[in-house]
């Protein structure tokens, strides 16, 4: 069995661009800046910056769209991919992670902190019958030990 899976965390580079395709489907292109902080030879701290260029299709693409921006943070799952297409003669590549699963990132006190899902994440929890809020609400009472059913 092989392996094909990238998980990142960062910050958007560019506003995602939502577009359709002949069939109608939507598409989303963005880019991910993602951080690496460690310590060189001389023992002098470093950080080093990785550029990388995403894509979502369908539901996930309409989402991405309406609600990331610009230097927003973002979880994303996906798989790589290379593209390849001839233009003036000349041969261009393009590698990219093709999003599966992700969930906005933690935007300090801002709107939209909730996790978007694949549609087989969706079906598993309408299954379970559980629906997630966006903040969970604790009760005003201690938890009694004597009312722990086990």
């Amino acid at each position: 069995m092989y392996i094909n899976k990238a998980f990142i965390y960062g910050n958007l580079t560019r506003d995602p661009e939502l577009r359709a395709l002949p069939s109608g489907q939507q598409v989303v292109a963005f880019g991910v800046a993602t951080n690496r902080t460690y310590k060189n030879k001389e023992g002098q701290k470093q950080e080093m910056t990785e550029f990388h260029n995403v894509v979502a299709f369908g539901r996930l693409a309409e989402l991405i769209g309406q609600y990331m921006k610009k230097g927003r943070p973002i979880y994303v799952e996906g798989r790589l991919q290379t593209r390849s297409w001839e233009s003036d003669g000349r041969k261009n590549y393009r590698t990219e992670i093709v999003v599966e699963n992700f969930q906005f990132g933690a935007d300090g006190g801002r709107a939209g902190g909730s996790a978007a899902r694949t549609e087989e994440g969706q079906s598993r929890q309408s299954a379970s019958g559980g629906e997630e809020a966006d903040t969970i609400q604790y009760p005003d009472e201690d938890i009694n030990p004597e009312d722990i059913p086990f």
